[in-house]
């Protein structure tokens, strides 16, 4: 159902929780269903407390004014651009500021996945506060959800609920463990990026971006789960994958293009990472 009351052209969808029950026993839904979507444009006096949480996962993306948290007995400000991850059963309270109301974007969801979703957005006690670096995405995606709730609640309509919830909740882990813009490991990954064709010493790399070599790889393997120069050969591999799909350039070439001038090295290298050679990589069919 849709109510309409409340603040001024706001929209917010609420299933019976009946609806909730049924779909937590389908295929698909069990795994994840929204519950409750909407949005409360600048909505003041907006507060709810929760002492014992609440049976579902809440997302709260704030897209213009602000607002505050309580969790673990901290207040944290909520400010435009960030996004709060309650996982369920978590008491907390929130509220729009009094002098600069939030605009929110919101949703709850239940289902057999959401602990591993909500814990994958690095969100904890104390710390249930994201900055986002596109909360705009984040947004589109809760409109997506309030859409398909507000044209139907059969088993199609909650499943693309449920499609759309999943990317956000996506969308905040990946968010949160990309290096923000400006950063050392931001600046390294991208320097990176533009010298595909060429190699880079880590001890260079860190005085560039202005850390020790220590500090940046401990920091660079935090984003990305690698070392700096597993990385770049990496970004080697998918430029000459690129290269061989949609060119007809000889192997040599690729392997020049990818700063590597012996094409039997290069050869070799490419066939540990993908299992066939480059020639036989290119005969494949795709797509």
């Amino acid at each position: 159902m849709t109510r309409v009351e409340g603040f001024h052209r706001q929209r917010l969808c609420v299933l019976p929780r009946p609806l909730v029950a049924a779909a937590l026993e389908r295929p698909v839904t069990r795994r994840l269903v929204v519950t409750d979507a909407g949005v409360f444009p600048r909505a003041a006096g907006h507060v709810r407390r929760r002492p014992r949480g609440a049976d579902e996962a809440i997302v709260i993306v704030c897209a213009a004014g602000s607002g505050w948290v309580e969790d673990a007995g901290l207040r944290t400000r909520v400010g435009r651009g960030s996004a709060v991850v309650l996982p369920g059963g978590v008491p907390h309270a929130y509220g729009a500021d009094e002098t600069d109301p939030w605009t929110i974007w919101w949703c709850h969801a239940r289902g057999s996945d959401l602990a591993e979703l909500t814990e994958a957005t690095g969100t904890r006690p104390g710390r249930r506060v994201l900055p986002l670096s596109r909360a705009e995405r984040a947004t589109a995606l809760i409109d997506e959800a309030v859409g398909a709730l507000q044209a139907g609640v059969t088993a199609p309509h909650l499943a693309a609920a449920a499609g759309a919830a999943w990317h956000l909740f996506a969308l905040l882990a990946a968010d949160g463990a990309l290096p923000r813009e400006g950063t050392p490991v931001e600046r390294a990954l991208r320097y990176l990026e533009e010298r595909v064709d060429g190699s880079v010493r880590v001890a260079e790399l860190a005085s560039l971006v202005g850390v020790s070599p220590s500090h940046l790889s401990a920091q660079f393997r935090e984003a990305t789960g690698g070392g700096i120069t597993a990385h770049h050969n990496a970004l080697k591999m998918a430029h000459a994958r690129t290269l061989l799909d949609t060119t007809d350039l000889p192997v040599a070439e690729v392997a020049r293009r990818v700063g590597r001038d012996d094409p039997f090295y290069f050869s070799r290298q490419f066939a540990r990472v993908h299992g066939v050679s480059p020639s036989a990589y290119r005969a494949e069919r795709k797509g």
